[in-house]
C-alpha cells in the first residue's frame, strides 16, 4: 500500500503556464513505422534533421498567447516513440542533440517553457538493455532493470518478461529496483541539464506511485523549479499524487465530461464532471485538455461549430491546460483500435500555420480570446467553479475568489436561450446579450463574462 508523503509545492511559474501539446514524429513527416527498423536497428538509422520544422510554429504559439510546449517522444525508438531504445539519444528521424538544443533555445528566447515525454514504465524490446537479457540472461549487466523469473530458462529461450498493456514491443521495466530508480533519475537530469523545465511522465498510472516517491525527490533536489505530470488515465488520482509526489495528473474525467456532455446535449455529465474536478484542487492541480495524441479531435468528438464550447470550459475553470497542436484550426481526426489508428490524430504538420477562414477562423479566435483572458486571471489556476444554472442543453459556471469571478455560459440548444449571469457584468469572450441581470446567448452560442 502507498503511503503519503511529503510534497513540495509545484513550482511559481506553473500557476502562469498554457501548453501546446506536439507529436514530434507525427509533426514533421518521420515514418512511424519504419520496416527497416528491427532489422538494421536504430542505430543504424542516418540522422535526418527535422525537428527544425517546429521553429516556424514557436511564433504561432505566442500568438496564441500560449507559453509552453508539451512534446511527445523525441528519443530514439523503434517505431512511435513510446517503445525507446535509448533516453539519452534523439531519435535519428528528428535529428540529434543540437537540434533539440536549438529548438529549447528558440523556446526558451520567446519566453516558451518545454516539456518533455518520459518513458520510463517501459523500453521496446530492441532496447540494448533488453536485448542484452536475451543474449546473457540472468548475467546481463541490466537484469537487474526488468522483473524476470529465471527459474527453468535455458538459453536461447525467449526471455520471460512482462509487457505492457499486451503490446509486445513493450517491455516494463522493474520498479521494485534501484538500477531502474538510478536509471530514470540519470535520465531527468541529464536532459534538465539541457534546458527543459519538466517531464510529462507517460502512463504514470501503470508505475507503483512510490517509484515515483523515490525517484522524483532525486531530481528536485538538483533542480527544485523543475514540475513533473502524470498520465493517470483512472484511479483516485488525488491519493496517487500524495503518494507519487507528483506535482499533477492528466484529467481525464473532464475531458470525457466535456465532450459527451456537448456532444450529447447532456450537461448534467459536464456539471458533474466540474464537480468532481472541483475536488481535487485540496491536493493538486490537475493537467487539463480536450485533445491529446491518444484521442480523438475536439472537432471530430462535438463538432467544429462546438469547440469554442469546450475550449471555454478549458480555460475558464482550474487546472494547467494544454491545446494539441491543430485544435486551434478545428482540425479533424478519428482514434481507431487498430495498427495505425492514431495516424489521423498525429498527422504531418505544414511549415507554418495556414490561412483559415469560417468555421475554423472562429475557433481560432476562440482559443485567441479564452487564452488572453486566462492569462489575465492567473488565479484560475486553482479557483473553485460554481454550477449556477443547469438544464440538458445549458449551462452557467461561475468561477471566482473573493474578489474576482469569471462566469461562462454555454447554449447547446438550437434555439437562443435567457441564462443568469451571475453578477457578471461584461462579456470578455463569445456573443451574447448581457442585461438586467440576464444573458441572452444566441443559438448553440456561448459566452465568457467577467464581474
Amino acid at each position: 500500500m502507498d503511503h503519503d508523503v511529503d510534497r513540495t509545492p509545484e513550482p511559481a511559474w506553473v500557476e502562469h503556464v498554457m501548453w501546446w501539446h506536439v507529436y514530434p514524429l507525427g509533426f514533421v513527416g518521420a515514418d512511424i513505422r519504419p520496416t527497416s527498423s528491427l532489422d538494421s536497428g536504430v542505430e543504424d538509422r542516418p540522422v535526418e534533421h527535422r525537428l527544425g520544422h517546429l521553429d516556424g510554429w514557436l511564433d504561432h504559439v505566442v500568438d496564441l498567447g500560449l507559453n509552453g510546449l508539451l512534446l511527445g517522444p523525441v528519443f530514439a525508438s523503434s517505431t512511435h516513440g513510446y517503445d525507446t531504445v535509448d533516453h539519452f539519444r534523439i531519435d535519428p528521424r528528428l535529428g540529434d542533440d543540437g537540434d533539440v538544443d536549438r529548438l529549447v533555445t528558440a523556446a526558451h528566447e520567446r519566453g516558451i517553457r518545454v516539456l518533455l515525454d518520459g518513458v520510463f514504465n517501459h523500453v521496446g524490446r530492441e532496447h540494448p538493455a533488453f536485448r542484452a537479457l536475451a543474449e546473457h540472461g540472468p548475467d546481463a549487466g541490466t537484469a537487474a532493470l526488468f522483473a524476470v523469473d529465471w527459474d527453468g530458462w535455458q538459453p536461447g529461450q525467449p526471455v520471460p518478461v512482462g509487457s505492457f498493456e499486451g503490446h509486445d514491443i513493450l517491455v516494463a521495466l522493474d520498479h521494485s529496483s534501484s538500477a531502474t530508480e538510478d536509471l530514470v533519475v540519470q535520465v531527468m537530469t541529464h536532459w534538465l541539464e539541457r534546458g527543459i523545465d519538466g517531464w510529462r511522465l507517460d502512463a504514470a498510472y501503470a508505475v507503483p506511485p512510490a517509484f515515483w516517491a523515490r525517484v522524483l525527490p532525486r531530481v528536485r533536489e538538483r533542480f527544485p523549479d523543475a514540475w513533473f505530470s502524470g498520465e493517470v488515465i483512472h484511479g483516485d488520482t488525488a491519493q496517487i499524487v500524495r503518494a507519487s509526489t507528483m506535482d499533477s495528473t492528466t484529467q481525464y474525467e473532464l475531458w470525457q465530461g466535456i465532450w459527451h456532455g456537448i456532444a450529447d446535449r447532456n450537461c448534467y455529465e459536464l456539471a458533474h464532471a466540474i464537480e468532481r474536478h472541483d475536488e481535487l484542487l485540496a491536493t493538486f492541480a490537475p493537467s487539463t485538455f480536450v485533445g491529446n495524441h491518444d484521442v480523438t479531435r475536439i472537432a471530430s468528438a462535438v463538432g467544429e461549430g462546438f469547440v469554442p464550447h469546450a475550449i471555454a470550459v478549458l480555460f475558464t475553470v482550474a487546472g494547467t491546460p494544454s491545446v494539441y497542436a491543430g485544435d486551434e484550426f478545428a482540425w479533424t481526426g478519428v482514434k481507431e483500435d487498430r495498427v495505425g489508428g492514431d495516424d489521423a490524430v498525429r498527422p504531418t504538420f505544414p511549415d507554418g500555420p495556414p490561412e483559415v477562414t469560417g468555421v475554423a477562423a472562429d475557433v481560432l479566435h476562440a482559443h485567441q480570446a479564452l487564452v488572453a483572458l486566462r492569462r489575465r486571471h492567473p488565479w484560475l489556476h486553482r479557483a473553485h467553479t460554481d454550477v449556477v444554472h443547469l438544464d440538458n442543453t445549458a449551462l452557467v459556471l461561475r468561477t471566482a475568489t473573493d474578489r474576482e469571478a469569471v462566469v461562462t455560459a454555454l447554449n447547446l440548444s438550437p434555439e437562443p436561450v435567457v441564462l443568469p449571469a451571475a453578477d457578471a457584468t461584461r462579456v470578455e469572450a463569445g456573443a451574447g446579450d448581457l442585461r438586467d441581470g440576464t444573458l441572452r446567448l444566441p443559438a448553440a452560442g456561448w459566452a465568457v463574462l467577467t464581474r
